[in-house]
């Protein structure tokens, strides 16, 4: 097995926190137990995918806030939230708040662009300001404004038995720059580094400048850097879906060998207007997909991870999955566990 250039520092997981129309409570419970175990397994991070209209998380600010309390090491992310959804200020405050509760754990990942299938939700989320709503980067603007502590209005002071702030409280110290900006496109590469935030590159990218998923990967994280007042040590995180099958039986390694069969030829070219091209998932013994790791061009400039878990898969495929990432897959990548 070839050697990394460095040791894996920051071992993290993403998860989409599914659930049944019936019982939602069972599978917001799943994730959060999930995250536990995360924690106890020793992974530096978890993260949750965002979605809307759908079985799966909605609220992961809200879910985060739930997990501080469960949770008193590991770090907390969303990847990502699309700010097409949101108001910017009213984020910052949650966003404060739940890191204020986890004592400085929450790294907000974001993204732009209009709301999914915006046509059809437009009249419920934006009923009389739709035409004139800014999906540009310049709501993540507003958000790092808030986060950051500057003036959110002109006025404050005391009216009557009230005092008023003119920025976002409570003020979360250090949140600023523990946002990351969740990125498919050279040019949102580089306006992220050009902004000073940490940088998420995810399975999916845009085929702009080749059609090899690895080698857009790498010119992304290149360019982000390039572009970032920290450099090379500017922060970025790869977030592959991974899959060990060290301790995972007969069953489930069959399972998780066709859910990537199945979803193999969307990468074989880009995919739809956009273009978008998705890495192949990675399934196979831990000393396999280390091999496969180093292999790859972006990992072998990156420090830290949040591996994907499959949408679909049941709790005890979760456990096994986690256990191997922390116990087998992390040491084959140098990771040692902390705390």
């Amino acid at each position: 097995m070839p050697l990394p250039s460095q040791p894996l520092r920051k071992l993290g997981f993403l998860t989409i926190g599914l659930f049944e129309e019936a019982d939602p409570r069972r599978g917001h419970e799943s994730t959060l137990e999930i995250i536990q175990l995360g924690e106890e397994l020793g992974f530096d991070s978890a993260w949750l995918r965002h979605r809307h209209l759908q079985y799966g998380i909605s609220s992961p600010v809200a879910v985060l806030a739930a997990a501080s309390q469960r949770t008193s090491r590991i770090e907390l992310g969303t990847a990502v939230i699309p700010l097409g959804w949101e108001n910017p200020l009213r984020l910052a405050e949650d966003l404060a708040t739940v890191d204020i509760l986890s004592g400085g754990r929450l790294n907000p990942g974001v993204s732009v662009g209009p709301p999914m299938h915006y046509d059809q939700v437009k009249p419920a989320l934006y009923p009389d300001t739709a035409d004139a709503e800014d999906f540009s980067y310049e709501r993540v603007r507003r958000l790092l404004s808030h986060v950051r502590g500057e003036p959110a209005t002109d006025f404050h002071g005391v009216e009557g038995f009230e005092v008023f702030s003119d920025r976002v409280q409570p003020h979360a110290p250090g949140l600023g720059d523990r946002i990351w900006y969740g990125g498919a496109s050279l040019r949102s590469a580089q306006w992220a580094g050009e902004q000073g935030m940490n940088f998420l590159t995810s399975s999916v990218v845009k085929a702009e400048e080749s059609e090899d998923f690895a080698e857009i990967q790498l010119s992304h994280i290149r360019t982000f850097r390039a572009h970032h007042p920290d450099g090379e040590r500017a922060r970025v995180s790869q977030g592959l879906v991974v899959i060990p099958t060290d301790s995972a039986s007969p069953e489930q390694r069959t399972k998780y060998r066709a859910y990537a069969e199945k979803r193999m030829p969307r990468t074989a070219t880009p995919q739809g207007p956009a273009r978008m091209m998705f890495a192949p998932d990675l399934v196979g013994t831990s000393a396999e997909i280390a091999d496969r790791l180093y292999r790859h061009p972006a990992f072998r400039e990156i420090d830290e991870v949040a591996f994907a878990l499959p949408f679909t898969f049941d709790h005890d495929d979760y456990v096994q999955i986690l256990t191997d990432m922390a116990t087998r897959l992390g040491p084959a990548l140098g990771w040692q566990k902390t705390g």
